[in-house]
């Protein structure tokens, strides 16, 4: 059996969960608040899921991206979903600013600046908030 990360450790400190998903802060110093949506089952690409299952997963990923629009107010968001690494379906949510060290290149490229844009220091707690407000509704 082949061993999976995101399978096997939450991957950051996990701000929202249930039994379909968990929203986790990475441990990314250059970037502060940058966000995963995680799905707990093992599955390769959206397109496995049910349609349901696939709307579901958006809401989860839109509600993160509007947990950091509130929060963090960044110049722009980037949402991928890659798994060129690890082929375990989850979203990456990324605040963006001007000034952070890879913009205008995608976080995975060419650095241009040292300095990580500033974040609060109650940013997971104030994150959380925001998510469990948004995701109550959307579950409700």
């Amino acid at each position: 059996m082949t061993v999976c990360p995101i399978c096997d450790a939450s991957g950051g400190v996990v701000l929202w969960q249930d039994d379909f998903c968990r929203v986790i802060l990475a441990d990314e110093p250059d970037h502060p608040g940058f966000l995963r949506v995680i799905l707990k089952a093992h599955v390769k690409e959206m397109t496995d899921l049910p349609p349901g299952d696939q709307q579901r997963l958006m809401q989860v990923v839109l509600a993160a991206e509007s947990a950091l629009r509130e929060v963090m107010a960044p110049d722009k968001v980037n949402l991928a979903s890659l798994g060129n690494v690890v082929p375990h379906l989850h979203w990456h949510v990324i605040p963006r600013f001007a000034g952070d060290p890879h913009f205008p290149n995608a976080v995975w490229g060419e650095r241009k600046r040292q300095a990580p844009h500033p974040a609060p220091a109650d940013l997971d707690a104030r994150l959380a908030a925001s998510l469990s407000r948004r995701l109550a509704r959307e579950t409700a």
